[in-house]
């Protein structure tokens, strides 16, 4: 029992480091990227915790795949300490956390995260009442816990199986609903609310990520354009605009007044130079910056970050597109979510994952690698991008200038595809995810000289979908994540369309030139201070 605590232990002090590296990383980066004149507490707390607890229950990934590895010796017996009831124990532990991470979660998007964005904007609105902008944003936010309930209650009890017997009653139907339901502690709604959400970050992956792993790696090995080349060209403008502007109000000089057309010409042109001038400002104090020089003393280093990260980039769509593949011919099809027995076509991700998972911490340090891939590619994709519903821009989001409400909705779409990056893994590696390192024994006939002989040897062979279910102790994880098949199929399809927008945004990206210097940091829509808004990142 005492080797039990220690193992146990173990995992958990590792997920407690992971916890606070991840609570520093989500500071500063939601504080790097929100407006200094804008910013708000509530909004800020908001962000930082929802991107956490996405993260974090990412990082619970691993420890439960250590944590069911590490009951089992090599040779795939049990360890002394490892009795029903302390795997019981352990496994428990690991689901009561994402009990509690995912409740937090559907927390967090259907109620906090609403209230939160429709408070923020009803305050613009009616800068007055703040009673009257609690109501409004309670009654807009009141939608959203009604899909909540909506998609618990489905989960709970539609896909149960309810026996059909003639002489039953609908209250006897009824009753067995609510006992199921209580056997399964909730597991089945929450799973489908989650699943729901997954799909949505499936979606957001397929839009921002695929980009995003073109488009950054693409970006490091471009590189900026000269800020001094910049401000040359960005000279030429503004006498181009003012020379304009003295041609069309030379007109009114005999004192005849302008036409509405040269006056909406005159609004327009003076609104050019302003923001001209403004771009002005900043690459003048970019080029003076000590920061650009560092960037530009670094320029080989960013080069070689760049064709590493398309490695990588390529690395994973291969091996997302074997997964695929092997699904595609080998899988029970559709109606099944075309889950497979088994690997045929093996991936690279799929043979490294196991072997690191030996050496405990190091899968660990994969995955959160793969998670913080996918945020930085994601980020990329959103920069470049902006978010949008459907056809109509919605927010931009800018280093130092991104407003409340814009903030909010990226951590959301972070969230949400951090949501879907265990299912992605899962793609990459099923084995490790339903069971990592753990092994089983098999019986075997001994033979010798060719002869077989009654003489029974047991050998060890890795856990899979064919083991008997008390050699091999699935993950919790692979409970929350495979209880529908439909979301099974509707991930394998993303799994296809993301692979496609990939190869689309990598042509695009090798396509596009290089990127302003100052790229996303000057908008016609900014005020004048909003410069020193930006200067800090430049002096």
């Amino acid at each position: 029992m005492a080797a039990a605590t220690s193992e146990l232990l173990t995992g958990w002090c590792l997920f407690g480091l992971a916890l606070l590296a991840i609570l520093v990383f989500c500071w500063v980066y939601v504080r790097k990227y929100q407006s200094r004149r804008e910013s708000e507490v509530i909004s800020t707390i908001t962000a930082i915790f929802a991107l956490a607890v996405a993260l974090i229950s990412s990082a619970l990934l691993p420890v439960d795949i250590f944590l069911v590895s590490y009951m089992k010796n090599q040779n795939g017996t049990f360890k002394d300490w490892a009795d029903v009831n302390v795997s019981r124990q352990i496994e428990d532990t690991v689901l009561y956390g994402y009990y509690t991470l995912y409740s937090i979660i559907l927390f967090c998007v259907f109620l906090w995260i609403p209230f939160v964005y429709f408070y923020y904007e009803e305050k613009e609105e009616d800068d007055g009442n703040t009673c009257s902008q609690v109501k409004t944003a309670l009654r807009y936010t009141l939608g959203f816990i009604t899909i909540c309930a909506v998609l618990l209650l489905i989960g709970a009890f539609v896909p149960l199986d309810i026996p059909n017997k003639k002489n039953s009653t609908e209250w006897e139907k009824v009753k067995l609903l609510f006992e199921e339901f209580g056997s399964s502690h909730g597991l089945t709604a929450l799973s489908f609310s989650i699943s729901s959400l997954t799909v949505i970050g499936m979606l957001a992956a397929i839009t921002y990520t695929a980009y995003g792993m073109s488009a950054l790696p693409l970006n490091l090995i471009k590189g900026t354009t000269s800020a001094a080349y910049e401000r040359l060209e960005n000279t030429e403008d503004i006498e181009e605009v003012e020379q304009h502007l003295l041609r069309i109000k030379s007109k009114c000089r005999d004192g005849r007044p302008l036409s509405s057309r040269d006056r909406r010409a005159v609004q327009q042109l003076e609104e050019r130079l302003r923001t001209l001038r403004r771009r002005e400002r900043h690459l003048e104090s970019i080029e003076k910056s000590w920061w650009t020089k560092f960037c530009e003393a670094i320029r080989p280093l960013k080069i070689v970050w760049g064709v590493f990260f398309i490695i990588v980039a390529l690395l994973f769509t291969v091996s997302l597109f074997l997964s695929n593949l092997d699904k595609a011919l080998h899988s029970a099809g559709f109606d099944s979510g075309f889950i497979i027995l088994g690997t045929n076509l093996t991936n690279p991700l799929n043979m490294l994952l196991p072997v690191l998972q030996t050496v405990f911490p190091l899968d660990y340090i994969l995955i959160t690698t793969i998670v913080m891939y996918f945020i930085f590619t994601s980020m990329a994709g959103i920069r470049n991008m902006g978010i949008w519903f459907f056809w109509i821009r919605l927010y931009k989001i800018r280093r130092g200038k991104t407003r409340p409400q814009a903030l909010l909705f990226l951590c959301m779409i972070l969230l949400l595809i951090v949501l879907h990056t265990s299912y992605m893994i899962y793609s990459l590696a099923p084995q490790y995810v339903m069971y990592g390192s753990q092994k089983y024994l098999v019986q075997s006939n001994k033979t010798v000289d060719g002869q077989p002989r009654n003489v029974t040897t047991f050998v060890s062979k890795d856990c899979d979908a064919d083991a008997p279910e008390d050699q091999c102790i699935v993950t919790r994880t692979y409970l929350f994540l495979h209880k529908f098949w439909f979301f099974s199929a509707a991930y394998y399809f993303g799994n296809w369309a993301f692979i496609a927008v990939f190869l689309i945004g990598l042509i695009v990206s090798c396509c596009k030139g290089k990127k302003s210097v100052i790229e996303g940091e000057v908008d016609e829509e900014d005020s004048d201070m909003s410069d020193d808004e930006l200067s800090v990142y430049y002096r």
